[in-house]
């Protein structure tokens, strides 16, 4: 369930309350971890952070003009969910190993997907370790994941 709002703001206050709350929350966690390089904003009908041109001008290869996406926050049909590209690509420090390890150790039922963690009420999720694992990951090391991840990618063949 995309949103079309142009803000977080208008994002949050469309959601219903108690969704409202639980996203206010990880949101709140997402932003005291997160290093000052990413910046939040609507993107792809939910919350996103990425790192901007100004700090990466190459953007994202799928499209340029789009900042280089790092995590995202939304409220969908049957969950709410946190994206984090660095589960994904496997970035040092934020990696799927450590990051599945550590929710173990918290009793708590994972339910994740290649980049997403899903749940559907707050007390599903740790949220010491969701801060963990943002600041586990500054921008530019990031970057440097990111930039190896392409130098490395399969070329479609033509």
């Amino acid at each position: 369930m995309t949103s079309s709002a142009a803000t977080v703001e208008q994002y949050l206050a469309e959601l219903p309350p108690d969704r409202r709350e639980a996203i206010a929350a990880v949101r709140a966690v997402i932003l005291a971890n997160l290093d000052p390089i990413y910046q939040e904003k609507m993107a792809y009908g939910m919350i996103g952070y990425s790192i901007p041109h100004s700090h990466y001008p190459a953007g994202y290869h799928c499209n340029p003009k789009d900042p280089l996406p790092f995590a995202g926050l939304a409220s969908q049909k049957n969950n709410m969910a946190v994206y984090l590209m660095s589960l994904y690509m496997g970035v040092e420090g934020g990696d799927t190993e450590w990051f599945e390890a550590e929710w173990a150790k918290s009793g708590k039922k994972l339910d994740k997907g290649k980049s997403c963690i899903r749940f559907k009420k707050l007390a599903d999720l740790d949220l010491n370790i969701l801060g963990q694992a943002v600041k586990r990951v500054p921008a530019d090391k990031y970057i440097a994941c990111y930039e190896a991840r392409l130098a490395t990618a399969k070329k479609p063949k033509k």
